[in-house]
Protein backbone atom coordinates (compact mmCIF):
# COMPACT_ATOMS: atom_id res chain seq x y z
CA UNK A 1 0.00 0.00 0.00
CA UNK A 2 1.19 3.54 -0.98
CA UNK A 3 0.92 6.07 1.90
CA UNK A 4 -1.10 8.89 1.52
CA UNK A 5 1.36 11.51 2.28
CA UNK A 6 1.65 13.94 -0.79
CA UNK A 7 5.33 13.58 -1.73
CA UNK A 8 5.90 10.30 -0.78
CA UNK A 9 5.53 7.52 -3.23
CA UNK A 10 7.40 4.87 -1.72
CA UNK A 11 5.05 2.13 -0.82
CA UNK A 12 4.74 1.64 3.07
CA UNK A 13 7.23 -1.03 3.36
CA UNK A 14 10.19 0.28 1.85
CA UNK A 15 9.86 3.66 3.96
CA UNK A 16 9.18 1.42 7.23
CA UNK A 17 12.26 -0.12 6.44
CA UNK A 18 14.35 2.61 5.94
CA UNK A 19 12.79 4.32 9.00
CA UNK A 20 15.37 1.66 11.22
CA UNK A 21 18.40 3.69 11.39
CA UNK A 22 20.98 1.18 11.08
CA UNK A 23 19.50 -0.59 7.79
CA UNK A 24 20.11 3.19 6.22
CA UNK A 25 23.71 2.86 7.72
CA UNK A 26 24.40 -0.62 6.26
CA UNK A 27 22.76 -0.73 3.16
CA UNK A 28 24.81 1.92 1.40
CA UNK A 29 28.32 -0.23 1.99
CA UNK A 30 26.30 -3.48 0.92
CA UNK A 31 25.52 -1.74 -2.45
CA UNK A 32 29.15 -0.64 -2.75
CA UNK A 33 30.23 -4.38 -2.20
CA UNK A 34 27.60 -5.44 -4.85
CA UNK A 35 28.92 -2.88 -7.10
CA UNK A 36 32.33 -4.38 -6.99
CA UNK A 37 30.95 -7.69 -7.04
CA UNK A 38 29.01 -6.78 -10.62
CA UNK A 39 32.47 -6.04 -12.34
CA UNK A 40 33.69 -8.87 -10.93
CA UNK A 41 31.67 -10.10 -13.38
CA UNK A 42 33.31 -8.87 -16.30
CA UNK A 43 36.11 -9.41 -14.87
CA UNK A 44 37.04 -12.49 -13.12
CA UNK A 45 35.97 -14.42 -17.00
CA UNK A 46 37.94 -11.49 -19.04
CA UNK A 47 41.05 -12.19 -16.80
CA UNK A 48 41.05 -15.69 -17.13
CA UNK A 49 40.70 -15.74 -21.41
CA UNK A 50 43.44 -13.27 -20.93
CA UNK A 51 45.62 -15.41 -18.99
CA UNK A 52 44.56 -18.96 -20.57
CA UNK A 53 46.94 -20.64 -22.80
CA UNK A 54 45.64 -21.33 -26.80
CA UNK A 55 42.59 -23.98 -26.95
CA UNK A 56 42.14 -23.40 -23.32
CA UNK A 57 41.03 -20.62 -22.28
CA UNK A 58 37.50 -21.60 -22.26
CA UNK A 59 38.29 -23.99 -19.37
CA UNK A 60 40.86 -21.95 -17.47
CA UNK A 61 37.67 -19.52 -17.97
CA UNK A 62 35.15 -21.79 -16.30
CA UNK A 63 37.64 -23.03 -13.35
CA UNK A 64 38.30 -18.94 -12.81
CA UNK A 65 34.46 -18.81 -12.13
CA UNK A 66 33.75 -22.14 -10.38
CA UNK A 67 37.14 -21.35 -7.61
CA UNK A 68 35.56 -17.74 -6.92
CA UNK A 69 32.31 -19.54 -5.30
CA UNK A 70 32.74 -22.99 -5.05
CA UNK A 71 35.32 -23.43 -1.72
CA UNK A 72 32.46 -21.16 -0.25
CA UNK A 73 30.46 -24.68 0.06
CA UNK A 74 33.74 -26.38 1.20
CA UNK A 75 34.11 -23.50 4.26
CA UNK A 76 30.54 -24.10 4.76
CA UNK A 77 31.05 -27.56 6.28
CA UNK A 78 34.00 -28.14 7.05
CA UNK A 79 34.15 -24.73 9.22
CA UNK A 80 30.95 -24.49 11.10
CA UNK A 81 32.82 -25.83 14.22
CA UNK A 82 34.22 -22.45 14.85
CA UNK A 83 31.75 -19.92 12.58
CA UNK A 84 28.75 -21.50 13.87
CA UNK A 85 29.45 -19.48 17.05
CA UNK A 86 29.69 -16.25 15.78
CA UNK A 87 26.87 -13.84 15.53
CA UNK A 88 25.49 -12.64 12.28
CA UNK A 89 27.72 -9.27 12.28
CA UNK A 90 31.08 -11.49 12.67
CA UNK A 91 30.15 -13.44 10.11
CA UNK A 92 29.82 -10.31 7.35
CA UNK A 93 32.95 -8.56 8.87
CA UNK A 94 35.27 -11.84 8.50
CA UNK A 95 34.27 -12.99 4.92
CA UNK A 96 34.33 -9.33 3.71
CA UNK A 97 37.99 -9.03 5.71
CA UNK A 98 39.34 -12.00 3.85
CA UNK A 99 38.01 -11.51 0.28
CA UNK A 100 39.71 -7.68 0.80
CA UNK A 101 42.88 -9.24 1.29
CA UNK A 102 43.04 -12.07 -1.14
CA UNK A 103 41.60 -10.34 -4.04
CA UNK A 104 44.06 -7.27 -3.00
CA UNK A 105 46.71 -9.91 -4.17
CA UNK A 106 45.64 -10.13 -7.52
CA UNK A 107 46.42 -7.14 -8.96
CA UNK A 108 49.92 -7.09 -6.55
CA UNK A 109 50.81 -10.43 -8.13
CA UNK A 110 50.33 -8.82 -11.76
CA UNK A 111 51.97 -5.75 -10.87
CA UNK A 112 55.01 -7.96 -9.36
CA UNK A 113 54.57 -10.67 -12.89
CA UNK A 114 53.49 -13.56 -10.37
CA UNK A 115 50.01 -14.02 -11.76
CA UNK A 116 49.76 -17.06 -13.23
CA UNK A 117 46.64 -19.51 -13.93
CA UNK A 118 47.85 -21.41 -10.79
CA UNK A 119 48.05 -18.28 -8.78
CA UNK A 120 45.31 -16.65 -9.78
CA UNK A 121 42.62 -19.20 -9.57
CA UNK A 122 44.47 -20.23 -6.27
CA UNK A 123 43.61 -16.52 -4.53
CA UNK A 124 40.15 -16.74 -6.04
CA UNK A 125 39.20 -20.09 -4.58
CA UNK A 126 41.04 -18.45 -0.89
CA UNK A 127 39.23 -15.84 -1.04
CA UNK A 128 35.48 -17.90 -1.58
CA UNK A 129 36.25 -20.44 1.36
CA UNK A 130 33.82 -18.03 4.06
CA UNK A 131 31.15 -17.09 1.23
CA UNK A 132 28.64 -19.17 2.43
CA UNK A 133 28.78 -17.66 6.27
CA UNK A 134 29.09 -13.92 5.39
CA UNK A 135 26.35 -14.54 2.82
CA UNK A 136 24.30 -16.54 5.90
CA UNK A 137 25.36 -13.53 8.22
CA UNK A 138 24.40 -10.47 5.78
CA UNK A 139 20.52 -12.01 5.12
CA UNK A 140 20.47 -13.08 9.22
CA UNK A 141 21.95 -9.35 10.43
CA UNK A 142 18.59 -7.84 10.31
CA UNK A 143 16.61 -10.15 11.92
CA UNK A 144 16.57 -8.72 15.49
CA UNK A 145 16.14 -5.30 14.25
CA UNK A 146 12.44 -6.06 11.63
CA UNK A 147 9.26 -6.76 12.46
CA UNK A 148 8.21 -9.75 10.11
CA UNK A 149 5.74 -8.35 7.77
CA UNK A 150 9.14 -6.12 7.08
CA UNK A 151 11.43 -9.11 5.98
CA UNK A 152 10.02 -8.93 2.48
CA UNK A 153 10.83 -5.64 1.32
CA UNK A 154 14.21 -6.15 3.69
CA UNK A 155 15.07 -8.84 0.71
CA UNK A 156 13.73 -7.24 -1.91
CA UNK A 157 15.90 -4.46 -1.37
CA UNK A 158 19.06 -6.59 -0.63
CA UNK A 159 17.92 -8.18 -4.02
CA UNK A 160 17.84 -4.96 -5.78
CA UNK A 161 20.81 -3.73 -4.46
CA UNK A 162 22.66 -7.24 -6.12
CA UNK A 163 20.96 -6.22 -9.57
CA UNK A 164 21.15 -2.64 -9.56
CA UNK A 165 25.28 -3.88 -9.54
CA UNK A 166 24.79 -6.17 -11.86
CA UNK A 167 23.74 -2.65 -14.17
CA UNK A 168 26.27 -0.68 -13.40
CA UNK A 169 28.71 -2.81 -12.48
CA UNK A 170 29.57 -5.13 -15.98
CA UNK A 171 28.70 -1.48 -17.69
CA UNK A 172 31.53 -0.30 -15.41
CA UNK A 173 34.00 -2.74 -15.65
CA UNK A 174 33.84 -3.07 -20.02
CA UNK A 175 35.08 0.55 -19.82
CA UNK A 176 37.40 -0.02 -17.40
CA UNK A 177 38.99 -2.95 -19.26
CA UNK A 178 39.38 -0.95 -21.96
CA UNK A 179 41.70 1.30 -20.04
CA UNK A 180 43.73 -1.32 -17.08
CA UNK A 181 43.76 -4.67 -16.82
CA UNK A 182 40.85 -6.65 -15.19
CA UNK A 183 43.46 -7.31 -12.49
CA UNK A 184 43.03 -3.57 -11.64
CA UNK A 185 38.97 -4.45 -11.36
CA UNK A 186 39.13 -7.27 -9.08
CA UNK A 187 41.39 -5.08 -6.77
CA UNK A 188 38.74 -2.39 -6.78
CA UNK A 189 36.40 -5.00 -5.83
CA UNK A 190 39.20 -5.97 -2.58
CA UNK A 191 38.78 -1.94 -1.61
CA UNK A 192 34.77 -2.30 -1.41
CA UNK A 193 35.14 -5.36 0.72
CA UNK A 194 37.52 -3.24 2.61
CA UNK A 195 34.84 -0.40 3.25
CA UNK A 196 32.24 -3.20 4.12
CA UNK A 197 34.76 -4.54 6.95
CA UNK A 198 35.46 -1.43 8.36
CA UNK A 199 31.32 0.02 8.69
CA UNK A 200 30.07 -2.92 9.91
CA UNK A 201 32.95 -3.19 12.64
CA UNK A 202 31.53 0.44 13.60
CA UNK A 203 28.03 -0.09 13.35
CA UNK A 204 26.43 -0.60 16.42
CA UNK A 205 24.57 -3.81 16.34
CA UNK A 206 22.18 -6.00 18.85
CA UNK A 207 25.11 -8.55 19.53
CA UNK A 208 23.07 -11.18 21.09
CA UNK A 209 19.43 -11.10 21.04
CA UNK A 210 18.97 -13.88 19.09
CA UNK A 211 20.95 -16.80 20.26
CA UNK A 212 23.79 -18.00 18.13
CA UNK A 213 23.75 -20.74 16.00
CA UNK A 214 24.08 -24.10 17.78
CA UNK A 215 25.04 -26.14 15.18
CA UNK A 216 27.16 -26.08 11.97
CA UNK A 217 25.61 -26.71 8.14
CA UNK A 218 25.09 -30.29 8.51
CA UNK A 219 22.33 -29.97 11.23
CA UNK A 220 20.79 -26.93 8.92
CA UNK A 221 21.52 -29.42 6.36
CA UNK A 222 18.96 -31.58 8.70
CA UNK A 223 16.49 -28.79 9.40
CA UNK A 224 16.12 -28.26 5.48
CA UNK A 225 15.32 -32.13 4.43
CA UNK A 226 12.58 -32.23 7.31
CA UNK A 227 10.52 -29.85 6.01
CA UNK A 228 9.81 -31.35 2.25
CA UNK A 229 8.66 -27.64 1.02
CA UNK A 230 11.82 -26.36 1.74
CA UNK A 231 13.82 -29.35 1.10
CA UNK A 232 11.60 -29.09 -2.86
CA UNK A 233 12.44 -25.57 -3.20
CA UNK A 234 16.44 -26.16 -2.38
CA UNK A 235 16.88 -29.25 -4.75
CA UNK A 236 14.60 -26.75 -7.68
CA UNK A 237 16.77 -23.95 -7.22
CA UNK A 238 20.08 -26.26 -7.20
CA UNK A 239 19.05 -27.52 -10.86
CA UNK A 240 17.97 -23.96 -11.87
CA UNK A 241 21.56 -22.65 -10.56
CA UNK A 242 23.41 -25.84 -12.34
CA UNK A 243 21.70 -24.18 -15.84
CA UNK A 244 22.67 -20.97 -15.72
CA UNK A 245 26.24 -21.70 -14.57
CA UNK A 246 27.95 -21.73 -18.20
CA UNK A 247 25.96 -18.28 -19.35
CA UNK A 248 28.86 -16.82 -16.96
CA UNK A 249 31.63 -18.83 -19.13
CA UNK A 250 29.80 -18.59 -23.02
CA UNK A 251 28.37 -15.05 -22.43
CA UNK A 252 32.06 -13.89 -22.98
CA UNK A 253 32.86 -16.45 -25.54
CA UNK A 254 29.63 -15.05 -27.66
CA UNK A 255 31.06 -11.54 -27.18
CA UNK A 256 33.96 -12.01 -28.45
CA UNK A 257 33.83 -14.07 -30.93
CA UNK A 258 30.85 -15.11 -32.36
CA UNK A 259 29.85 -10.91 -32.32
CA UNK A 260 33.52 -9.87 -32.39
CA UNK A 261 32.96 -7.31 -30.01
CA UNK A 262 34.99 -6.26 -26.81
CA UNK A 263 34.44 -6.17 -23.09
CA UNK A 264 31.90 -3.10 -23.55
CA UNK A 265 29.08 -4.86 -25.07
CA UNK A 266 29.81 -8.00 -22.29
CA UNK A 267 29.14 -4.87 -19.97
CA UNK A 268 26.06 -4.07 -21.50
CA UNK A 269 24.27 -7.74 -21.30
CA UNK A 270 24.89 -7.89 -18.11
CA UNK A 271 23.48 -4.50 -17.41
CA UNK A 272 20.12 -5.01 -19.37
CA UNK A 273 19.78 -8.26 -17.38
CA UNK A 274 20.53 -6.00 -14.14
CA UNK A 275 17.69 -3.49 -15.28
CA UNK A 276 15.20 -6.41 -15.91
CA UNK A 277 15.77 -7.82 -12.21
CA UNK A 278 16.06 -4.64 -10.56
CA UNK A 279 12.29 -3.94 -11.78
CA UNK A 280 11.38 -7.54 -10.88
CA UNK A 281 12.38 -7.75 -7.62
CA UNK A 282 11.31 -4.02 -7.38
CA UNK A 283 7.92 -5.14 -7.70
CA UNK A 284 8.34 -8.17 -5.64
CA UNK A 285 8.75 -6.08 -2.45
CA UNK A 286 6.01 -3.59 -2.98
CA UNK A 287 3.46 -6.76 -3.52
CA UNK A 288 1.73 -9.69 -1.64
CA UNK A 289 3.54 -12.57 -1.26
CA UNK A 290 3.00 -14.52 -4.56
CA UNK A 291 2.40 -18.45 -3.81
CA UNK A 292 5.81 -20.37 -3.74
CA UNK A 293 5.35 -22.69 -6.88
CA UNK A 294 3.44 -21.18 -9.51
CA UNK A 295 6.02 -18.17 -8.93
CA UNK A 296 9.32 -20.26 -8.47
CA UNK A 297 8.58 -22.57 -11.75
CA UNK A 298 6.98 -19.74 -13.57
CA UNK A 299 10.39 -17.41 -12.86
CA UNK A 300 12.61 -20.90 -14.17
CA UNK A 301 10.41 -20.90 -17.42
CA UNK A 302 10.72 -17.48 -18.12
CA UNK A 303 14.24 -17.51 -17.64
CA UNK A 304 15.16 -20.41 -19.90
CA UNK A 305 12.56 -18.71 -23.02
CA UNK A 306 14.71 -15.41 -22.32
CA UNK A 307 17.85 -17.96 -23.17
CA UNK A 308 16.45 -19.29 -26.78
CA UNK A 309 17.21 -15.83 -28.60
CA UNK A 310 20.72 -16.31 -28.34
CA UNK A 311 20.40 -18.69 -31.40
CA UNK A 312 20.45 -16.00 -33.23
CA UNK A 313 24.06 -14.88 -33.77
CA UNK A 314 23.94 -12.51 -36.83
CA UNK A 315 22.19 -9.43 -34.71
CA UNK A 316 22.74 -8.46 -30.72
CA UNK A 317 19.37 -7.08 -30.47
CA UNK A 318 17.10 -10.07 -29.84
CA UNK A 319 19.80 -11.86 -27.68
CA UNK A 320 20.07 -8.93 -25.34
CA UNK A 321 16.24 -8.18 -25.53
CA UNK A 322 16.18 -12.40 -24.30
CA UNK A 323 18.88 -11.36 -21.31
CA UNK A 324 16.84 -8.47 -20.39
CA UNK A 325 13.89 -10.85 -20.12
CA UNK A 326 15.67 -13.56 -18.27
CA UNK A 327 16.55 -10.62 -15.87
CA UNK A 328 12.46 -9.32 -15.42
CA UNK A 329 11.67 -12.52 -14.45
CA UNK A 330 14.56 -13.74 -12.44
CA UNK A 331 14.28 -10.56 -9.80
CA UNK A 332 11.88 -11.64 -7.43
CA UNK A 333 13.79 -15.36 -7.18
CA UNK A 334 16.28 -14.64 -4.05
CA UNK A 335 14.04 -12.44 -2.38
CA UNK A 336 10.84 -14.70 -2.15
CA UNK A 337 13.63 -17.96 -1.56
CA UNK A 338 15.03 -15.93 1.33
CA UNK A 339 11.74 -14.81 2.94
CA UNK A 340 10.36 -18.47 3.09
CA UNK A 341 13.57 -19.78 4.92
CA UNK A 342 13.20 -16.57 7.59
CA UNK A 343 9.43 -17.77 7.82
CA UNK A 344 10.21 -21.41 8.65
CA UNK A 345 13.32 -21.61 10.04
CA UNK A 346 13.78 -22.14 14.36
CA UNK A 347 15.15 -18.28 14.66
CA UNK A 348 18.30 -19.34 16.83
CA UNK A 349 19.47 -21.35 13.66
CA UNK A 350 18.67 -19.26 11.14
CA UNK A 351 22.37 -18.57 10.10
CA UNK A 352 23.14 -22.58 10.00
CA UNK A 353 20.66 -22.82 7.90
CA UNK A 354 21.54 -20.10 5.63
CA UNK A 355 24.90 -21.22 5.82
CA UNK A 356 23.40 -24.80 4.80
CA UNK A 357 21.83 -23.62 1.96
CA UNK A 358 24.12 -21.56 0.49
CA UNK A 359 26.65 -24.72 0.93
CA UNK A 360 24.63 -26.78 -1.30
CA UNK A 361 23.59 -23.95 -4.23
CA UNK A 362 27.26 -22.84 -4.28
CA UNK A 363 28.06 -26.04 -5.74
CA UNK A 364 25.65 -25.96 -8.34
CA UNK A 365 26.84 -22.75 -10.38
CA UNK A 366 30.52 -23.15 -10.55
CA UNK A 367 30.10 -27.04 -11.44
CA UNK A 368 27.79 -25.48 -14.41
CA UNK A 369 30.48 -22.74 -15.29
CA UNK A 370 33.29 -25.91 -15.16
CA UNK A 371 31.24 -28.05 -17.68
CA UNK A 372 30.14 -25.24 -19.86
CA UNK A 373 34.48 -24.26 -20.24
CA UNK A 374 34.49 -27.86 -20.95
CA UNK A 375 31.65 -27.56 -23.68
CA UNK A 376 33.18 -24.44 -24.74
CA UNK A 377 36.36 -25.99 -25.96
CA UNK A 378 34.30 -28.96 -27.79
CA UNK A 379 31.48 -26.60 -29.51
CA UNK A 380 30.45 -22.91 -29.52
CA UNK A 381 28.89 -20.80 -27.30
CA UNK A 382 25.51 -19.98 -28.69
CA UNK A 383 25.16 -24.08 -28.48
CA UNK A 384 26.08 -23.81 -24.48
CA UNK A 385 23.80 -20.70 -24.58
CA UNK A 386 20.80 -22.39 -25.64
CA UNK A 387 21.26 -25.01 -24.21
CA UNK A 388 21.18 -23.46 -20.69
CA UNK A 389 17.72 -22.35 -21.29
CA UNK A 390 16.19 -25.16 -23.01
CA UNK A 391 17.64 -27.11 -19.53
CA UNK A 392 15.37 -24.40 -17.74
CA UNK A 393 12.42 -24.78 -19.46
CA UNK A 394 12.85 -28.72 -19.06
CA UNK A 395 13.00 -28.18 -14.86
CA UNK A 396 9.32 -26.90 -15.21
CA UNK A 397 7.20 -29.93 -16.63
CA UNK A 398 9.92 -32.39 -14.31
CA UNK A 399 8.98 -30.61 -11.20
CA UNK A 400 5.37 -30.26 -11.74
CA UNK A 401 5.35 -34.26 -12.25
CA UNK A 402 7.59 -34.68 -8.96
CA UNK A 403 5.21 -32.65 -7.15
CA UNK A 404 2.02 -34.48 -8.27
CA UNK A 405 3.44 -37.89 -7.52
CA UNK A 406 4.60 -36.62 -4.18
CA UNK A 407 1.16 -34.74 -3.19
CA UNK A 408 -0.48 -38.34 -4.15
CA UNK A 409 1.81 -40.12 -2.34
CA UNK A 410 0.85 -37.97 0.64
CA UNK A 411 -2.24 -38.37 0.33
CA UNK A 412 -2.19 -42.36 0.04
CA UNK A 413 -0.52 -42.16 3.24
CA UNK A 414 -2.81 -40.00 5.21
CA UNK A 415 -6.00 -41.81 3.98
CA UNK A 416 -4.19 -45.23 4.77
CA UNK A 417 -3.90 -44.10 8.55
CA UNK A 418 -7.52 -43.02 8.77
CA UNK A 419 -8.72 -46.94 9.13
CA UNK A 420 -5.92 -47.92 11.71
CA UNK A 421 -6.73 -44.55 13.80
CA UNK A 422 -10.32 -45.53 13.97
CA UNK A 423 -9.66 -49.48 14.85
CA UNK A 424 -7.38 -48.35 17.73
CA UNK A 425 -9.99 -45.99 18.83
CA UNK A 426 -12.96 -48.62 18.62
Amino acid sequence: MFSAVPGRLMPGPYRSLFADRTFRRLMPVFALSDLGDGMTVVAVAWLALALGPDGGRGALAGIAVASYVLPGALGALILGRWMRRLPAWRLLVTDSALRAVLLGAVPLAHVAGLLTPAVYVGLLGASSLLHAWGKAGKHALFGPLLADDQRLAANSVLSTSLWSATIAGPALAGLLVGVVSPAWIIGLDAATFAVLTLQTSRTTLPRSPVPPATGGAERGLRILCRQPELLGLLLVTWVFNLAFGPVEVALPLFVSGNLDAGAGLLGAYWAAFGIGAVIGALALGAARRLPLWPAMLGIIGGHGIGMLPFALTDTVLPSLIGFAFAGLVYGPYSALSFTLIQDRAPADLLTTVLAARSAVLLTASPLGAAFGGFLLDRTNAPAVLVGCGALMILIVPTSIVVLKLHGNHRRRHQSSRIPAEARRAA
